[in-house]
């Protein structure tokens, strides 16, 4: 018997209705695939933007420009684990307080240096001090962060790069803090990858910063602090941010140091 014209008619309305939902199915199945797609990037997208920012840390103190490189003078050349050249004793920070000021420009800065927290890194300073390297020869203010978590300015350097030192290298790390955080007006002597490449390179935080200790290789000796005149660094030289309009670089304001005096 020859199928009626009604059966045909559902048989085909059937078959519709598979092929409609066969279609939504489809639809539904490249949705979900896509979303899970999406989440995956974001996911990715996050994970990179945080590794970024680790290594931009790292970067900044260990690779980024103005860096204290492993050679920075004939007379000495940097040992890993160990002090080279002639380097000051640590004795010569007696275990106590140093008093003074430091001069940007026309910036003058009330600064103390902590002898019993860092009595190497204060002897290197102090002695460099008295000898009129700050003034004379390392007088150079070469770099300048301004990045949401990096504020600082950075001195001490024969040239314009800072790729030049005092003729020796010295460590241990001291005085580091244990949580990364460099609050404004923290003193501290910068370095390149080695606990023992320290010279006579320093920078001054001039807002709240941090530095993971332990992707920057241990962190940073704190030498000492601001006391006075943080605000006028900020509003006549930090401020008017980076020469090339970077967030590192050479400050916009040439920055030199015009004196510099410890007791």
């Amino acid at each position: 018997m020859a199928p009626s014209k009604n059966a045909e008619r559902d048989a085909r309305e059937a078959r519709e209705r598979l092929r409609r939902y066969s279609a939504r199915q489809a639809v539904h199945g490249a949705q979900v695939t896509r979303r899970r797609r999406d989440n995956l990037i974001a996911i990715i997208g996050v994970l990179v933007v945080v590794a970024l920012a680790t290594v931009t840390q790292v970067f900044y103190f260990t690779a980024g420009p103005g860096t204290p490189t492993a050679t920075p003078s004939p007379a000495a050349t940097a040992v890993a684990g160990a002090n080279s050249g002639d380097v000051p004793a640590k004795s010569l920070a007696e275990s106590r307080t140093w008093t003074g000021s430091l001069t940007l420009n026309k910036v003058k800065l009330g600064i103390e240096l902590d002898g019993a927290k860092a009595p190497q890194a204060t002897s290197v300073f102090v002695d460099l001090t008295k000898k009129g390297f700050y003034t004379k020869t390392g007088d150079t203010c070469h770099r300048l962060t301004t990045g949401d978590t990096l504020k600082v300015i950075q001195c001490g350097s024969i040239d314009s790069n800072g790729s030049s030192g005092p003729g020796f290298f010295f460590g241990p790390l001291e005085n580091v803090p244990v949580d990364g955080v460099y609050p404004a007006g923290t003193i501290a002597m910068a370095r390149s990858t080695d606990p023992y490449s320290q010279g006579s390179q320093f920078f001054i935080t001039y807002a709240d910063s941090t530095l993971d200790t332990a992707a920057t290789g241990g962190g940073y000796t704190v030498v000492g602090h601001v006391t006075s005149g943080l605000d006028t660094l900020v509003s006549d030289i930090a401020s008017a941010g980076v020469a090339d309009g970077s967030t590192d670089g050479a400050p916009a304001i040439a920055t030199k140091i015009t004196q510099a005096s410890v007791k």
